[in-house]
Order: structure tokens, then C-alpha cells, then sequence
């Protein structure tokens, strides 16, 4: 016997500063309000609660992103 695959509907969101895409499995409520991670916290520098490593491996992340752009 088989189990029935449930099909889960996915929503495509932009952030309203970032541009960046990303999709969840609910809908929101008010997706010209959604803002991506990244834009939150440079809204709220002070609300970053992340551990240090995190924050050097983006700031690493962002870096390599910007001297890859350099060379194209």
C-alpha cells in the first residue's frame, strides 16, 4: 500500500528593499510588507542578535560577491 503524496502549494515573494525572492509553503497575510532577512536587519542593526560567526561569514559571503563583480 502507498501512501498518498500530499502536493503542498508554494507562494513566491520579492523583499520590497532587496529585491530578493524567496518562497514559502503559507500565504501572507500582506506581501508588500515581507522584508528578507538581511533587509531586517539592516533596518534593526540593533535587533541583530546573531552569533559573531555568522555575521563574519555573511560579511565573508558579501565580500566575495563585490570582487566578483569587480572581475566581470
Amino acid at each position: 500500500m502507498s501512501r498518498k503524496k500530499k502536493n503542498k502549494k508554494l507562494f513566491f515573494y520579492n523583499c520590497t528593499l532587496t529585491e530578493e525572492r524567496f518562497k514559502t509553503t503559507q500565504e501572507a497575510p500582506n506581501p508588500d510588507e515581507l522584508l528578507s532577512i538581511k533587509a531586517y536587519y539592516e533596518l534593526n542593526p540593533e535587533m541583530d542578535d546573531r552569533p559573531e560567526n555568522i555575521k563574519v561569514e555573511i560579511e565573508k559571503l558579501e565580500e566575495s560577491k563585490a570582487a566578483l563583480n569587480e572581475l566581470e
